[in-house]
């Protein structure tokens, strides 16, 4: 495990983030036709250790002028590397693989450092990215078009999958390697060109897989990134020559970036906000459901779009809540870079604020808050850092804004159901549908819930049902707008274009005569 000692050495020697500039020490750079460069933006904003408030390095907010070098070196890089064969696409990405491995615990260091996740748990969010890296280096057969022979005398239809040209990612603050890693590796094995908006919360994770990609052999111009807040993600959503936009984030932006890209001809899917429920029946093994749920609530700081954020028990389980309160006193809350740290810092002072006082309106609404940590103790060195401890709430109805509300935090709702269907009506009428999880011994319970519920990724006594990359990430109804999903087969959909083309090569150059008609396939 690294120790916060080895966090800093980490983060030495890495060519995206000290500047060479003495009036703008320790400033992110950006990606342009290869080259890391300074910024020229007379704006710039503060990322912060949320463990200690102090600032890690400046962000610019980049000028129109250095949006519009990163999309013009895109489209330069597009001609060439779409033709370069998908072979030495896919071997580029196969050593972008062994690269992330060797350095994750640099990426991790990164991640805590500017996020505040747990190294453990920072780890984890490389890994799960370096995940979908690998399954791109499949991309050859994840290409594949189709073909009929003799459709007509003499006629083939074959069709391909072909790259779209400039796509772009929007990344958001809590996944700050593995979302990166869900969009351009697999854009750019599929012959794109890639502008990535990392968050400018967290920059420095993606600038670093930016510089290892470089080193895999990715071309100048194949990978660029911008910083920026909102007018970069609307030059993104106006900018005629990106043709695709990937987007990871809260539900007022994901609909926004989806309007705005759709109405100007892009392709857009869009990931947003979700409430995940967990169905807790009596049958169910009692003591790995309670440390499943405790793990999936508060793992994160709760800042996880796939949290298990509220809790229905169904029948006896109502009992078990006690002793679910009693292992989340257990968890420890510090510093992600703590070795024995179970909990990490939320990301920003506004964040516990608004957390804290969601908190309050399920009090003030009826809850009963009966795990509150709002005023948890952590060691004196981060008595200035954004923690929040594990939060447990109570007697919670579907009315409530605890409930209504995605609260991102580690805070777990409990609602009451005394029947599976019961259960199964409540997640259902609820507007997202990301994830959800059935804890239970009875494989009927089990297969009636996954046929029933309106949720895009169940889980079957797993608290987290993310897919691996040979699936797809398929969150729906109003945690997903989009025309494809990410990764998988669907992802290779959404960053390619078919192209079917009917050939007709005959046996003679004997002409049969010239026909005015229709011409009917099939018929000879």
């Amino acid at each position: 495990m690294l120790s916060a000692k080895l966090v800093s050495n980490n983060l030495k020697n890495i060519r995206f983030f000290h500047s060479t500039s003495a009036s703008l020490a320790n400033t992110t750079k950006l990606l342009i036709n290869g080259k890391f460069v300074e910024s020229k933006s007379k704006e710039w904003l503060d990322v912060t250790n949320p463990a200690t408030q102090e600032v890690v390095t400046k962000v610019p907010v980049a000028t129109l002028e250095e949006m519009n070098a990163a999309v013009a070196a895109a489209q330069a890089a597009f001609p060439a590397w779409r033709d370069t064969s998908v072979s030495n696409r896919a071997r580029i990405i196969s050593n972008y693989r062994a690269l992330i491995q060797k350095n994750m615990d640099k990426v991790a260091a990164i991640i805590t450092q500017e996020q505040g996740k747990t190294l453990p748990d920072a780890k984890g969010d490389v890994f799960r990215g370096l995940e979908v890296v690998e399954h791109a280096c499949n991309v050859a057969s994840l290409m594949m078009g189709e073909t009929v022979e003799n459709v007509s005398k003499n006629v083939d239809i074959y069709s391909y999958n072909q790259p779209l040209g400039v796509c772009a990612g929007i990344t958001p603050f809590n996944f700050p390697a593995m979302i990166p890693l869900w969009m351009f590796p697999l854009a750019i094995a599929c012959g794109n060109t890639y502008v990535l908006k990392p968050s400018e919360r967290v920059p420095g994770a993606s600038m670093y897989l930016a510089e290892l990609a470089i080193e895999a052999g990715v071309p100048a111009g194949v990978l660029n990134i911008i910083h920026g807040a909102k007018d970069a993600v609307n030059f993104i959503c106006d900018d005629p020559a990106i043709r695709a936009i990937s987007f990871v984030g809260g539900e007022a932006a994901g609909k926004h970036i989806h309007d705005r890209g759709t109405k100007n001809g892009k392709r857009v899917q869009s990931n947003m906000a979700a409430k995940n429920h967990a169905t807790i029946m009596p049958d169910a093994s009692k003591d790995r459901t309670l440390d499943a749920l405790t793990g999936a609530a508060f793992g994160a700081s709760g800042q996880r779009c796939m949290a298990l954020s509220a809790a229905v028990f169904v029948g006896e389980s109502q009992n078990w809540i006690p002793e679910l309160v009693e292992r989340a006193k257990k968890l420890k809350v510090t510093c992600g870079a703590q070795p024995d740290s179970d909990l990490g810092p939320v990301i920003s002072p506004a964040a516990k604020e608004r957390i804290h006082a969601l908190i309050q309106t399920g009090i003030d609404e009826g809850a009963k808050c009966v795990l509150d940590g709002r005023n948890v103790q952590v060691p004196e060195q981060f008595k200035k850092g954004n923690f929040v401890g594990p939060t447990i709430l109570t007697e919670v109805t579907p009315n409530m804004k605890c409930y209504t509300e995605e609260i991102f935090g580690p805070v777990l709702v409990c609602l009451k159901a005394d029947t599976l269907d019961e259960a199964i009506k409540l997640i259902n009428n609820n507007p997202y549908g990301n994830g959800t999880a059935i804890f239970t011994s009875s494989g009927a319970a089990a297969r009636k819930y996954q046929h029933e519920i309106d949720v895009g990724q169940v889980g079957i006594n797993l608290p987290i049902p993310v897919p691996l990359p040979f699936f797809s990430f398929t969150g729906s109804r109003r945690s997903f707008v989009g025309s494809n999903h990410f990764y998988g087969k669907t992802g290779v959909q959404f960053y390619t274009q078919i192209k079917t083309i009917t050939s007709n090569w005959r046996d003679d150059d004997i002409s049969t005569g010239v026909s005015t008609h229709m011409p009917i396939l099939g018929k000879n």
